[in-house]
């Protein structure tokens, strides 16, 4: 049966730790999506994978606020906001 085999991989996922990558974090984030969206999951293991994924959502969160962090670093001043008026006088 799938959804017995889909209920234990979302429950062990549930309980695992946090990827060593952003990439493999959106992998696994892109296929509990999958597997919530087809609704192949019974009630429990949806849960789990909403937990799960809100879970690799705050890792991918902090991994691109460490790496916003660092872009700023290293562009020190080179770093300008953005000014819509700036923008303003180049429609024509």
């Amino acid at each position: 049966m799938p959804r017995t085999s889909a209920t234990a991989s979302t429950a062990s996922a549930a309980s695992a730790p946090l990827p060593a990558s952003f990439e493999q974090a959106m992998q696994e984030l892109e296929q509990l999506v999958a597997q919530m969206e087809a609704g192949e999951l019974p009630l429990e293991a949806s849960v789990a994978a909403y937990k799960r994924g809100s879970e690799l959502v705050k890792f991918c969160a902090a991994q691109l606020d460490k790496v916003d962090t660092q872009v700023k670093l290293l562009e020190g001043d080179m770093l300008k906001p953005f000014q819509a008026a700036e923008m303003d006088g180049e429609e024509g």
